[in-house]
């Protein structure tokens, strides 16, 4: 099964002492938005695409991951034929002394080209309708996990000038990161490099580095492409040390690689004796208000915050930048004092919605924790009611407590958090009892939790890799309805003091097993909930498919997604499958998505939920989904890479398929 984050509650704070995080300069604790620079002047660019657009990571810069093609319908999706398939060779299973790979890379659609990155880090540009190669390109950079547990690639980067001098090259650039903190660019028709970007094509991104250096910065989320603007984060090492390079976002000119701006998410106070804080997901942006949004994750370390216990609103937080100048408009902390890995880990999606019969301009900011929050993008502040209520205290010394954590409103919590969650009864008669007994020594007071020392630890619930992933939301923003795959995962979570940890510590795997937190007085060790079988603990469903009407905030439908999968053998589909990766929406009523553990890719009814079609693909399709239309046809394309956080079996296969012709 997967592996898991930390659940919610609403519970009230129990008689253990309180200690209250002191608010600073400029907090609005009746809010929690923090106010800075003014709103950049408004332009009239639309915030959807007047046209079919998938030429970035999400489908489109706001993050919609949405396609206005509807010659697939809700009707035909039962006709999807494979129209063709390509294997890269950049697989490695781990086995013989490799690294193993983990592929996430959503293709992208543009100067009719369907452009990839692999986790060998090379380039891929194939033809859109038929997958023959049109060119290839090596940054042959060194196969080895620097930051990451495995070899990762999320994809490239397109941009193109907005008026290209005719014979000129590198008037459109592909960009790939990779783990060893470069940036190459490269032609879009040729696949040369681009000499006129940073080093001969080469950003060293790593020149940056500069507080707590203990990795490279590594560059595996593609970048986020504006006008002429290239921005991006980068991802780290978790759970690794006290101090480690402090969260950084960059902006450089897409044309030269010239440095415009830096954004730190820690003051510079800080800085020194925390870190991360980092921006790893994919952003959004809306154009038309020169706003990008920042999805930024917790301090370091991540399980014990004794070594920052100041306010810190900047982190765990959405955050809205000036496209232009990197100067903060807005920031609204969605934990206070993480001390549970709550990274924000998705894009915001931007959408306007009618509520109360008013346009509101919003956001819709998927969480680990299983909250969608829905805020107006301009000015951070919830288009519903966001409540702070009391959550659980606990007692590890140098240890500093929020007293409470935002709940919101609406839409209700795609989970249920605040209770420990049941014992499954068949996983429990085949464990002889071996799961209650591990829920009866696990301390559980709802989702905030705080981590212990004590007993067999906390149950996490969700879990660390999130009751929503990456993928984030799609919306339909004719029908304003969103859509969001689930995972329900239960981990169990430990610190031990540092001689006990030297002591007991053993190995570490995909975000589960024992992590040294080093410098903090704290190890600690995470797990998955499961018997001697492997069969999880906790009653399915394990994932769930749910669509939400954003004119109210109320639930349309939901139902299990995928079948879980244990020794070669399908579990029922009414269990469902725990999620990595996220949904495409067309103008058709389809929802496209992978993102099970059953390696099938499929189509849903937008409007009842309704499985349409499915196809097997060689591993796990962790990846969202493009959705393009190529001379008249209509594809949806998949990237079939794996991820051994939900299961060991990784792929290199690119599959798109279409309607008969």
């Amino acid at each position: 099964m997967t592996r898991a984050p930390l659940a919610l509650a609403l519970l009230a704070a129990t008689a253990l002492p309180t200690a209250t995080l002191a608010a600073p300069a400029g907090y609005a604790p009746e809010t929690g938005t923090v106010h800075g620079a003014p709103l950049p002047a408004p332009t009239d660019r639309p915030l959807v695409p007047p046209t079919a657009t998938w030429d970035s990571f999400h489908g489109q810069l706001n993050a919609q991951k949405y396609a206005p093609l509807d010659q697939i319908t809700a009707a035909n999706a039962g006709q999807l034929q494979k129209a063709w398939e390509v294997h890269t060779g950049d697989v490695d299973d781990g086995s013989g002394g490799g690294t193993e790979t983990v592929w996430s890379a959503t293709p992208i659609f543009a100067n009719d080209t369907l452009y990839l990155g692999t986790p060998f880090y090379r380039i891929l540009a194939l033809d859109p309708g038929t997958g023959r190669q049109k060119w290839a390109f090596d940054t042959k950079s060194e196969l080895k996990p620097l930051t990451q547990p495995a070899l990762k690639n999320r994809g490239v980067a397109y941009w193109q000038a907005a008026a290209p001098e005719p014979g000129a090259s590198c008037q459109k650039i592909v960009y790939i990161g990779t783990m060893d903190a470069r940036i190459f660019a490269v032609d879009a028709d040729s696949g040369t490099p681009c000499a006129g970007f940073a080093d001969n094509g080469v950003l060293d991104v790593n020149r940056w580095n500069t507080t707590n250096a203990r990795w490279p910065l590594s560059v595996l989320q593609p970048p986020t492409v504006v006008g002429d603007h290239l921005i991006f984060g980068w991802a780290g090492k978790d759970w690794a040390y006290e101090q480690a390079p402090p969260g950084s976002v960059f902006s450089v000119d897409a044309r030269t690689g010239r440095l415009e701006w830096t954004y730190d998410t820690l003051p510079a106070g800080i800085r020194d004796q925390t870190g991360t804080a980092n921006v790893w997901a994919g952003m959004s942006v809306d154009e038309a208000h020169g706003l990008v949004y920042l999805p930024v994750s917790s301090p370091s370390p991540n399980y014990w915050g004794g070594n920052r216990t100041a306010a810190l609103p900047t982190t765990t937080a959405v955050t809205a930048l000036d496209l232009a100048t990197g100067r903060m408009v807005w920031t609204r902390q969605l934990v206070h004092h993480d001390i549970w890995d709550y990274d924000i880990n998705s894009a915001p999606t931007l959408v306007d919605i009618d509520v109360d019969g008013q346009t509101v301009p919003a956001l819709i900011q998927a969480t680990k924790m299983g909250f969608l929050f829905v805020l107006n993008r301009l000015t951070g502040e919830p288009v519903w009611p966001i409540e702070e209520r009391p959550v659980p205290q606990g007692d590890v010394p140098g240890e500093v407590y929020s007293a409470t954590q935002p709940f919101p409103t609406r839409p209700a919590p795609l989970l249920d958090q605040s209770a420990k969650p049941e014992v499954w009864w068949l996983a429990d008669l085949v464990g002889f009892g071996e799961c209650s007994r591990l829920f009866d020594s696990l301390s559980y007071e709802g989702m905030y939790s705080p981590p212990t020392t004590t007993g067999g630890g906390v149950l996490a619930y969700p879990d660390s890799s999130g009751g929503v992933q990456w993928g984030g939301v799609a919306v339909d923003p004719v029908s304003q309805t969103a859509v969001v795959n689930t995972s329900h995962i239960v981990q169990y979570l430990k610190l031990f003091d540092r001689e006990t940890y030297d002591r007991v510590a053993g190995a570490s795997g995909a975000e589960n097993g024992y992590y040294p937190q080093e410098g903090a007085p704290y190890g600690m060790m995470l797990d998955v909930a499961r018997n001697w079988l492997g069969m999880p603990c906790w009653k399915p469903p394990f994932g769930e498919l749910v669509a939400i009407d954003m004119k109210t905030g109320a639930v349309k439908w939901r139902r299990p997604i995928g079948a879980s999968q244990q020794y070669g053998f399908y579990m029922p589909e009414s269990w469902g499958s725990p999620t990595i990766g996220g949904p495409a929406v067309t103008k058709g009523g389809v929802i496209f998505i992978g993102a099970t553990i059953d390696s099938k890719v499929r189509a849903y009814d937008l409007g009842t939920g309704r499985e349409l079609w499915s196809s097997i693909v060689e591993a796990p399709a962790v990846a969202t989904p493009a959705v393009y239309d190529y001379k008249g046809r209509e594809y949806v394309a998949f990237v079939a890479g794996g991820n051994p956080i939900i299961k060991d079996q990784v792929g290199d296969e690119v599959v798109a398929y279409a309607l008969p012709q």
